[in-house]
């Protein structure tokens, strides 16, 4: 990639873990990084640790960190809002942000709080940061300006999402919320890709591998058991294929992928039906909606 302006990029959940190294290494290439966490203290100190990238970097630009909880559609809407008051432009979102509960929690808003954050706050946030990807790709080479969603192979182990309930609420695991929300992350993507057509602007998921991090931190006690088994990779090289995929030539010839080690790796088989993809992004909406409905008769949340 060779555009002649300072690129700038959105990384959420770059507080700690692959989200931190991303951010880091975007910054020491030279890329305007506004990045963000949900813990003030965490993203306060990986906020440090970008700056410090970023003076590796023969032309350093700004480094900003901004603090929100994407499981509140609220937060997704007004993180945005500042975004856009920060930038004209994005030329590529990484929406890293995501986890494992320990448990079913509803939030505020009336919503699975993993669901929530892992997909509806990312699909808030970038449909509300379509306007700055446009004005980014509208002068830059086609392929150049992407979104990028981190998923996982969790997204792979479970047979199909119920769009009447993707939620789980009927039948709610932590282990299916999880599973639900990073086959969304793939599912957005492919609706992305599909939707941004011949605008200049690609859209793809990751299964970075299993991390060494604290991903885990807030899983439950018989997840643990099994991923403290489990061969982990170090942070920066569950990073590199996100960091791949936002600067490298080879991710802009094609959209709509599912990548893993810099190479497409077999999706799931929903990933490859249009009118399924078309129903998901409906449901979604509709989930959002039911958000916006319970703060405008909460006014207090």
């Amino acid at each position: 990639m060779s555009e002649q302006h300072v690129r700038v990029a959105i990384v959420t959940g770059a507080s700690s873990g692959i989200g931190r190294e991303a951010a880091k290494a975007l910054a020491a290439q030279g890329w305007r990084v506004i990045a963000t966490g949900r813990d003030p203290a965490r993203a306060a100190a990986a906020e440090a640790e970008i700056r410090a990238a970023s003076h590796g970097a023969k032309t350093p630009a700004p480094v900003t960190m901004l603090t929100a909880d994407l499981a509140l559609m609220a937060e997704a809407e007004a993180l945005a809002d500042r975004i856009a008051a920060l930038t004209p432009r994005v030329d590529v979102l990484i929406n890293n942000a995501g986890g494992m509960a320990g448990a079913m929690v509803m939030t505020s808003e009336g919503l699975e709080a993993n669901f929530a954050g892992n997909h509806l706050g990312p699909f808030v946030l970038t449909l509300r940061l379509l306007p700055l990807l446009r004005a980014a790709a509208s002068q830059a080479t086609p392929g150049a300006v992407r979104i990028l969603n981190t998923a996982s192979d969790a997204s792979e182990m479970i047979p199909a999402l119920n769009l009447d309930d993707m939620q789980n609420l009927a039948h709610f695991s932590v282990g299916a919320a999880y599973c639900s929300g990073k086959l969304a992350n793939v599912l957005f993507a492919r609706a992305l890709a599909t939707r941004l057509a011949g605008e200049g602007i690609v859209a793809h998921s990751v299964h970075p591998g299993t991390v060494d991090s604290n991903f885990f931190a807030n899983a439950p006690a018989a997840t643990r058991a099994h991923t403290d088994k489990m061969a982990k990779m170090s942070e920066a090289e569950g990073a590199d294929t996100l960091i791949w995929l936002a600067t490298a030539d080879e991710p802009g010839q094609v959209t709509g992928e599912y990548w893993h080690r810099r190479a497409l790796r077999t999706a799931h088989p929903l990933m490859h039906d249009p009118a399924f993809i078309d129903r998901f992004w409906d449901a979604s909406t509709a989930l959002v909606a039911t958000a916006r409905l319970g703060r405008d008769k909460c006014p207090a949340h």
